[in-house]
């Protein structure tokens, strides 16, 4: 029988993790527009927004896992499209500047911690991302943003990989195009998360407190 998400979802022991929430990836400074659409068709901004907002109330504490890079790429592996491609979009995501910045709707708050990275596909692998959690006594992972395509579903896989628990609300995820995106969501993320809302979860966080 599945865990009651009450159980899986305990503020003690929970973090929401934002995954690459930026003004350069999925806001106004996005290089390329459609993710950035589908982030907004799909609201997943507003979504996200109001999770953290709950998150903070009841003690849960909001990580956001960003991306920066340098303008000489030093550090990264040009070794894929996707990083290729990153080489052709100087301005993209470059550290320091307000690209790299996380969406103003999500913050960051002053309690908040931000896991920045400078190489890489996804949020775990050579970062403090894992020893953050852990010693903050975190269990479960609510991850929120883009996308379903790389770093999102990188998030997951490497979670589950590390042992946590993950509660994946879908109303705050994006990737392209849509309907792959369901069916990744379908398909691989049904098989490492339980699936579930922001609004199932703000609900549960509330009558639990």
């Amino acid at each position: 029988m599945a865990t009651p998400l009450e159980s899986l979802i305990v503020p003690s022991t929970t973090a929401v993790v934002t995954c690459e929430m930026q003004r350069g990836v999925i806001g106004d400074l996005a290089p390329t527009p459609e993710l950035a659409d589908e982030a907004r068709e799909r609201g997943i901004v507003g979504a996200a927004q109001r999770l953290a907002i709950a998150a903070r109330q009841c003690g849960v504490r909001v990580v956001h896992a960003t991306v920066e890079l340098r303008a000489d790429r030093a550090g990264l592996s040009i070794n894929n499209p996707i990083m290729a491609i990153s080489v052709k979009n100087p301005g993209q995501v470059l550290q320091g500047t307000p690209a790299a910045d996380v969406v103003p709707e999500l913050g960051p708050e002053p309690e908040d911690i931000v896991c920045t990275r400078i190489h890489g596909l996804t949020p775990f692998t050579g970062t403090e991302l894992d020893a953050i959690l852990r010693n903050l006594g975190v269990r479960t992972i609510i991850p929120v943003g883009v996308s379903v395509n790389e770093a999102l579903l990188g998030l997951c896989l490497s979670a589950a990989d590390l042992g946590y628990h993950l509660a994946l609300p879908t109303d705050a995820i994006a990737g392209l195009p849509r309907d792959y995106a369901e069916q990744v969501v379908r398909h691989s993320l049904a098989l490492l998360a339980r699936l579930t809302t922001t609004e199932r979860i703000i609900e549960t966080w509330r009558t639990a407190g």
